[in-house]
C-alpha cells in the first residue's frame, strides 16, 4: 500500500505541474526596453513601423503630445503545443485513473475515463493564449547629432525579434538584457 500512496502522490504532483505549465505557456510577457540608434528618429520610426506592418501589426492610435505610436495585433496559440498539452493531459489523467483503480479496485475500470479530460488542457491553453496584444513605440529623445532613443513596450518575443532582425540595419542598441535572459 505505501507504493500505491507514493505513486498517487507523484501522479497528483504531475497534474499540478501540468497546471503550472499551462499558466506559464499563456502568461503575458509584456516588457519595456529602451533602444538607441545613431540614425535620425524619423528613419528609425519608419523602419520599425514598416517591419511591424509586414508582421501583421495594425496601427491603432498615437499621441503626438507624448510622441507615442501604438500598434495592435492578434496573437494566436501554437497548435503543436496545444496538441502536446492535450496528449500530456490525457496520458497524465490515464495514469491517475490507473492509480485510483489500484487504490480503489471496487470502482472497476471507470477511473480510466479520466483520460477523456486530457484534451481540456489543450483547449484551456488555446483559450488563454489567443489574445490581442499592443506594441508601443515612444520617442524619448530625438537629437539630430546624437541619434534617437525610443522606449518600446511589447511582448518579449517581439522585442527580441526586433533586436535580432532590425538591430544591424537600423543600428539599434539596447542594454542587451533581452538576449541574455534565460526566460
Amino acid at each position: 500500500m505505501p507504493t500505491l500512496a507514493s505513486t498517487l502522490l507523484l501522479t497528483l504532483l504531475m497534474a499540478v505541474g501540468l497546471v503550472f505549465f499551462l499558466r506559464a505557456a499563456s502568461k503575458d510577457r509584456t516588457t519595456v526596453v529602451e533602444i538607441h540608434s545613431p540614425r535620425p528618429a524619423l528613419e528609425v520610426l519608419e523602419g520599425l513601423s514598416g517591419w511591424l506592418t509586414e508582421r501583421g501589426w495594425r496601427t491603432e492610435t498615437g499621441d503626438p503630445a507624448i510622441n507615442l505610436l501604438r500598434f495592435r495585433g492578434e496573437v494566436g496559440a501554437s497548435t503543436p503545443l496545444a496538441l502536446l498539452l492535450s496528449l500530456l493531459g490525457s496520458v497524465g489523467a490515464a495514469c491517475l485513473g490507473l492509480v485510483i483503480r489500484q487504490v480503489l479496485p471496487q470502482l472497476g475500470w471507470w477511473p480510466l475515463l479520466l483520460a477523456l479530460l486530457g484534451p481540456a488542457a489543450g483547449l484551456i491553453y488555446r483559450r488563454r493564449a489567443e489574445r490581442a496584444e499592443t506594441f508601443e513605440l515612444r520617442l524619448i529623445e530625438a537629437d539630430t547629432n546624437q541619434g534617437s532613443t525610443l522606449r518600446l513596450r511589447a511582448h518579449r518575443d517581439e522585442l527580441i525579434a526586433i533586436e535580432t532582425e532590425l538591430g544591424p540595419t537600423l543600428q539599434l542598441a539596447s542594454d542587451g538584457r533581452l538576449l541574455s535572459s534565460p526566460i
